[in-house]
């Protein structure tokens, strides 16, 4: 794979100042961007409009092969996420390390032909189908850093603690077992997880990931800031009313009340979803400083609700964007869903736009600033010593003809789609080129075996 050590221009690319034309970036060999020069004549690699890339702020990667499966409504009128996650811990229960590192790959390769240039891998599938630890306990990890080697992706990996089965503190079913550490051996994981990464590019990072409320103790939560002083920290809050309902009868608060009273919740952390928040909650949330992790396209297929963005954005709160399930990668069809569902809530248009921005930018740069923060990446701006994340937009394609500026981001966003993306630099990387990532064929061959081997899971 291509690395740094070399120069792009383009046309028109945003900086930090705004648009500017005729931008010369030069690349160090490190990935990291080195110098950026306005009005300058063409040389290097030559594209017409040029991003920042964006982070991918929340995965689980190998629930990528069910994309499409669960779409019967089974002998339950009410079907829902609950079920859903059934049909998935079934699906689990068949994946190899083998399996995990292909359909890995695959998503990541998907990733960065749709412009995300950073996978940030909430991963909590650790162990054997009966809850034994693998004699390296971080293989799983270890398939993750895996795929990432072959896409040339960036990589935040968040080791997730999952102990409980709900506040009730209940054992974990057959189905959640693989997922399953108490605090010390969760903390034994993320030490093995941290030096898997020491050998990994320079740009990738770990975190730490307690799954939910209903996953971790009340005890260990408080505590989760003082443990994990450094690195991001995410965690599933809010998603769906049972859960609010199962937080509110164990632990006497809403599930962001309870959050916000006792984690000490502020700018390391990134919480996910986040869709059933009364509006004083979503207020005092935003004002944290926390990230707020949207996953809008699985948020649609889920059935998990509406995230109050109007609210949230008018008091300043940082979003980021992750594909979470992987039923479909499409960062513009996020961006879209996001926005199409503040329309059709309020009955608005132009939801999340302001006088001085449009909707496509205002979304496109507050996922670009959210995204960074959330992976404690130098990432989102083409700026000198940031990591060279970067996508180009296809300007010759019928939908972007005779755009500039905004519109060209707009248009990009609710007119067009994906095929739209041509370039993708990951910390230098070059993998995506024409729309096409550099090892496409080799990665789709291995991840066709993978299915084949897992006919019949569902």
């Amino acid at each position: 794979m291509k690395r740094g050590g070399h120069q792009i221009w383009s046309q028109t690319a945003l900086l930090p100042t705004g648009w500017a034309r005729d931008v010369l970036i030069d690349v160090d060999g490190a990935g990291r961007i080195s110098r950026v020069q306005q009005d300058m004549p063409a040389c290097g690699t030559q594209v017409s409009f040029l991003l920042p890339a964006p982070v991918n702020v929340h995965s689980h990667g190998f629930q990528r092969a069910m994309a499409g499966l669960t779409e019967r409504r089974g002998p339950n009128p009410s079907d829902s996420f609950w079920t859903w996650r059934q049909l998935m811990f079934r699906f689990l229960d068949r994946l190899t390390p083998e399996h995990v590192e292909a359909i890995t790959a695959f998503v990541q390769m998907e990733m960065l032909e749709t412009g995300y240039a950073t996978n940030v891998e909430f991963h909590y599938l650790h162990h054997q189908p009966n809850g034994a630890p693998y004699d390296n306990t971080a293989e799983m990890s270890e398939r993750v850093v895996a795929a990432a080697d072959q896409t040339g992706i960036g990589l935040c990996l968040l080791p997730v603690h999952y102990q409980f089965g709900g506040c009730d503190l209940r054992e974990l079913t057959a189905g959640q077992i693989r997922f399953g550490n108490t605090f010390e051996r969760f903390t034994t994981l993320h030490d093995a997880v941290c030096k898997v990464l020491a050998d990994a590019p320079a740009d990738a990072n770990v975190g730490v990931a307690p799954h939910s409320l209903r996953a971790v103790s009340a005890d260990d939560l408080r505590q989760y800031g003082a443990n994990f002083p450094t690195g991001p920290i995410h965690m599933h809050l809010a998603e769906q009313t049972a859960e609010v309902a199962e937080v509110q009868a164990h632990w006497g608060a809403h599930p962001v009340e309870w959050a916000l009273e006792n984690m000490g919740l502020d700018a390391r952390w990134c919480l996910i979803h986040c869709t059933q928040m009364t509006p004083d909650e979503t207020t005092r949330l935003a004002q944290s400083g926390a990230v707020a992790g949207l996953c809008p396209i699985t948020e649609s297929s889920l059935g998990d609700g509406i995230f109050d963005g109007v609210r949230w954005m008018e008091n300043g709160g940082r979003f980021a964007i992750g594909s979470d399930s992987n039923i479909r990668i499409s960062l513009s069809e996020e961006l879209r869903t996001l926005e199409y569902s503040q329309r059709l809530r309020d009955g608005t248009r132009a939801a999340l736009a302001t006088p001085a921005q449009s909707t496509g930018r205002r979304l496109f740069e507050g996922m670009l600033q959210g995204g960074a923060q959330a992976a404690n990446r130098q990432t989102g701006r083409l700026e000198v010593g940031y990591w060279a994340d970067m996508m180009s937009l296809d300007t010759t394609s019928v939908n972007l003809w005779g755009r500039t500026q905004d519109a060209v981001l707009d248009s990009w966003i609710f007119a067009g789609d994906d095929r739209i993306v041509n370039d993708v630099w990951s910390a230098g990387r070059h993998m995506v080129t024409h729309g096409r990532h550099s090892a496409r064929d080799r990665i789709v061959t291995v991840y066709k075996r993978t299915l084949n081997e897992l006919k019949g899971a569902l």
